[in-house]
């Protein structure tokens, strides 16, 4: 136990239930609608509106084996080459096999995906598959429908829900298992400021860490909370340094910050092709599967590209789509692209990596749980395993879906642990504050030294510099007061160490790690996995695995 917590305030309200779910995405509000059928008083506390996680962004679709041909056993294929020899092989033939009846399940809770002609589900591909295996809905817009149907779903049970709720701490009780959380909620309504909700069982479902980096497809929202939270109770986390770049997200400038478009990987599914400036093919030779390699192949393919011509960006040609195509089948990518100028029917898109999805996250097993009792964690704050070391496209949805329901079915089999005596209030010694100015600077750092191109003298000015704002925030007299900004900034600031101590840590090239100092895969020394905890003075230590296996979790 680290005995961290953020300054806050003393909860001034509280809520009782038998499971709070922290987050309203796929992950989340699955978890609560299989909660509340099994009879649980629910809480779901989310950070902005139900419909303003990652989830409602999401374009390309959601990855099963739901076509004619196509098997569970051919997608776990797909999912283990893509994870680079890093996906605990348990957890992803679990996912596949229980996938395509999750995602019947979802559908009879009316998300509507699009149809063929004959009333079969459409199916596309994207990169690292070798199946039309991705199911989707208003052409890419896939995840607003999914996020849409949950949230009708969640309000028609009467699910009780704290919205623009950031979450602080862990509520612990005498024993050491989780009893509940504090957070704050912005704004005026039922509850404001400061509460609490106690709970024996606690889900983390709290999305990605994009905003570590000074560009990403992640939303405003997704500032690491659900990692931090978890670090600063002790739990473990595994496997930080896999930050997924999405290889085509619309370049908008080289000063571009914050939340970028996504270009959807089911475009390159439907024929788009990657050129250069002189319209030349570059991943012709580069992969058996050209535009459609695994994603960290196209991405280190573009950066190289990039490097060689001194260029930007590169582009997406798919002006042979023609209008109505685009129209029908990429209407949001479309709009998006117009608003900013640029015509894809006419002319091809320049894109560029940018920071898009943590492989890695807060360690769980099969059912959920992670390392501290009674703290479970599902969708991408989780690290289940099934990611390795470069996430398959389209399987996060799949995977908030297929644990959620997991995470139900343990809490509805076993019911929450109510034994000991919860405390009042969050214990441990109280974390000073980063200023919020300091965020712009540890994206900055993360964009610098640890984005796609790696080095240990790039890490270590990363760990140098990080540690420095630190430093900076416990000399300055004036520490920064609580509040959202500073308690997101301070969120970010303790990812970012794990994420860089972990990069600086893993000396070789896998995945979405890529080291320009260690450019080769090392299966001898390196096919581990590595986990990491925080000290009580805040450290974290890194510890590698004996084995290539996920290693369990004993709460």
């Amino acid at each position: 136990m680290t005995g961290i917590r953020l300054h806050a305030p003393e909860p001034g309200w509280d809520v009782e239930a038998d499971v709070v779910v922290i987050g309203s995405g796929v992950a989340g509000l699955t978890t609560a609608l299989r909660c509340e059928a099994a009879g649980l008083r629910t809480v779901v506390v989310t950070k902005a509106n139900l419909d303003d996680g990652s989830t409602r962004w999401a374009q390309g679709g959601i990855a099963a084996a739901l076509g004619e041909g196509d098997t569970p056993e051919q997608h776990l294929d797909d999912t283990l080459v893509a994870g680079a020899g890093l996906c605990d092989e348990p957890a992803v033939r679990l996912l596949v096999t229980e996938g395509p009846d999750a995602v019947r399940r979802l559908m009879a809770t009316g998300a509507a995906f699009d149809r063929t002609s004959d009333g079969e589900i459409s199916l596309t591909r994207e990169g690292g598959h070798h199946r039309r295996r991705i199911a989707h809905a208003g052409g890419d817009a896939t995840g607003a429908e999914i996020s849409r149907a949950l949230v009708e779903a969640v309000r028609a049970r009467g699910i009780r829900t704290v919205e623009h709720a950031l979450v602080l701490d862990l509520l612990k009780d005498d024993e050491g298992r989780a009893s509940g959380v504090t957070l704050h909620v912005m704004g005026e309504g039922q509850h404001d400021g400061v509460g609490a909700v106690r709970a024996p069982a606690v889900v983390l479902a709290t999305g990605g860490m994009g905003q570590v980096f000074s560009a990403t497809t992640n939303p405003p929202v997704s500032t690491g909370d659900g990692v931090a939270l978890a670090l600063r109770a002790g739990a473990e986390v595994s496997d930080l340094e896999f930050v997924q770049f999405h290889p085509t997200v619309l370049f908008l400038g080289a000063g571009a910050e914050g939340q970028q478009p996504l270009v959807s990987e089911a475009v390159r599914g439907e024929g788009a092709h990657l050129v250069d400036a002189d319209g030349v093919r570059f991943m012709l030779g580069q992969h058996e599967l050209a535009e459609l390699a695994p994603r960290d192949i196209v991405a280190k393919a573009i950066t190289r590209r990039m490097r060689e011509q001194g260029a930007e960006h590169m582009y997406l040609d798919a002006r042979h789509f023609g209008a109505e195509m685009w129209e029908q089948r990429f209407p949001t990518i479309l709009a998006a692209c117009r608003a900013h100028g640029i015509d894809p029917v006419t002319d091809p898109i320049p894109v560029a990596p940018a920071a898009h999805y943590a492989s890695g996250g807060v360690r769980t097993d099969l059912r959920g749980r992670t390392t501290v009792p009674g703290l479970y964690a599902c969708g991408e704050v989780a690290c289940t395993g099934v990611h390795g070391a470069n996430r398959l496209a389209s399987n996060s949805l799949l995977e908030g879906l297929v644990f959620a329901e997991r995470i139900a079915a343990d809490l509805a089999e076993h019911g929450p642990h109510r034994e000991g005596v919860a405390r009042t209030g969050a214990a441990g010694a109280v974390l000073t504050l980063i200023a919020p100015e300091a965020r712009r600077d540890i994206q900055r750092i993360m964009t610098r030294y640890a984005g796609v191109l790696r080095s240990a003298a790039s890490l270590t000015a990363a760990t140098d510099a990080l540690e420095a704002l630190r430093q900076g925030a416990e000399d300055d007299r004036k520490a920064a007061e609580p509040g959202v900004d500073s308690w997101e900034t301070t969120n970010l600031l303790c990812v970012a160490r794990v994420l860089a101590a972990s990069a600086l840590a893993r000396e070789e090239t896998r995945g979405c790690h890529w080291r320009e100092d260690h450019p080769d895969r090392d299966d001898e020394r390196w096919r581990r996995h590595l986990v990491v905890h925080l000290t009580p003075d805040r450290s974290p230590v890194v510890r590698t695995t004996g084995t290539a296996d996920f290693p369990p979790v004993t709460p």
